[in-house]
């Protein structure tokens, strides 16, 4: 996982959110999900994710989002946000995930250590076990649920520089 001595300039932009941190960023760290220091707070809330196993569990999820989409307006502008997810993380490739909570675990009033900490020993594994039984047809009822929400599940800003966006 990365460490301190990691060079901060090797470190991509994906997305940002709204209020609160998205299916989508909970499945792009998913997968060997652990703490690390943040790079913008000062307590130890940031969280590393292996990329190419988030991007391919949450690529997967979007293919079984789409396949029960009904109407051409609906599919279109999904089909849309999955291109431009798919292009951005496709150019934004990197060896690890990092997910920046700071700002989504202070919202809550928690402590954001204890917050990020009860975020990869429950909601990050919940909701990929939610996905994996969805894409392996085990879970219709959440997925429809997903299908239904999908712009609040995966419509982020996804830009090479966000507002906390390091040089480079």
């Amino acid at each position: 996982m990365p460490t301190e001595a990691e060079n901060p300039e090797a470190i991509r932009c994906i997305s940002e959110h709204n209020w609160d941190i998205p299916l989508a960023h909970k499945l792009m760290a998913g997968c060997e999900t652990t703490i690390v220091p943040s790079m913008i707070w000062s307590p130890r809330i940031g969280i590393a994710a292996d990329y190419a196993g988030g991007t391919a569990l949450l690529l997967d999820l979007l293919g079984a989002v789409g396949d029960g989409l009904d109407g051409d307006g609906e599919f279109a502008e999904f089909s849309e946000c999955v291109a431009k997810t798919t292009a951005h993380l496709e150019k934004q490739r990197a060896r690890y995930f990092l997910l920046e909570t700071g700002e989504m675990i202070s919202v809550t009033n928690d402590d954001p250590v204890a917050g990020v900490q009860r975020l990869v020993s429950d909601g990050i594994p919940a909701a990929v076990a939610q996905a994996k039984a969805a894409i392996a047809g085990e879970n219709d009822d959440w997925l429809a649920s997903v299908r239904t929400d999908w712009r609040e599940h995966f419509a982020s800003f996804y830009s090479d520089a966000l507002y906390f966006s390091f040089p480079g």
